[in-house]
């Protein structure tokens, strides 16, 4: 399960906290799958890709409220420890870095606070994705802004990039996702794909 985190409403598509959705709406797109209104307060979508069954959820909870549409989809279809994953916005990484962690902290992200304390763990994956700093900005009024126009150019190449690694993840596991993809480097200079 790959679990995109982000607002739901048009007046938060394509902004920095919303690109948990973006990744996931993607990944549906390359599949030819279309997201529904599921049981457990998300938009689930599903089918068989990378020669496994897998379920994406967007949680329509609102950013804050992850944790209860987390709570919902671990109640109806038990979530097992490796076998799912979160993906959401990071300020503190460059804009279009990635790090992939098996556990840890939120962060100071909401999102993630609330999943850990829905789910009483910060034992599962989280593909973190790099939006970078607000600078001078409000921190609130940068997450929920959209790309800058530089950015703007960019940001199909970062969704393709956490694609990869959320298929490395489920072909090979966190370990080896981690070692291919928690690099200083950026979608520019990534040589390896």
């Amino acid at each position: 399960m790959i679990i995109g985190l982000g607002n739901p409403g048009s007046e938060y598509s394509k902004t920095r906290h919303n690109i948990g959705f973006s990744v996931v709406d993607a990944l549906a797109q390359q599949a030819g799958w279309t997201f529904r209104k599921g049981k457990c307060r998300c938009e689930e979508a599903k089918g068989t890709l990378w020669g496994s069954q897998l379920l994406l959820a967007k949680p329509q909870t609102f950013m804050n409220l992850s944790g209860d549409a987390v709570r919902r989809l671990d109640g109806w279809y038990g979530l097992e420890d490796g076998e799912w994953i979160v993906v959401f916005d990071d300020v503190s990484l460059p804009f279009g870095h990635l790090r992939i962690r098996p556990k840890g902290g939120g962060g100071g992200h909401n999102g993630m606070r609330s999943i850990q304390q829905h789910m009483g763990t910060r034992d599962f994956c989280r593909l973190r994705v790099g939006v970078g700093g607000p600078g001078t900005k409000s921190l609130t009024n940068y997450v929920l802004g959209r790309f800058s126009s530089g950015e703007l150019l960019q940001v199909d190449q970062v969704v393709d990039r956490a694609i990869k690694a959320l298929e490395l993840w489920a072909f090979q596991g966190v370990e080896a996702a981690m070692n291919r993809y928690n690099v200083n480097e950026s979608i520019a200079t990534d040589k390896g794909e």
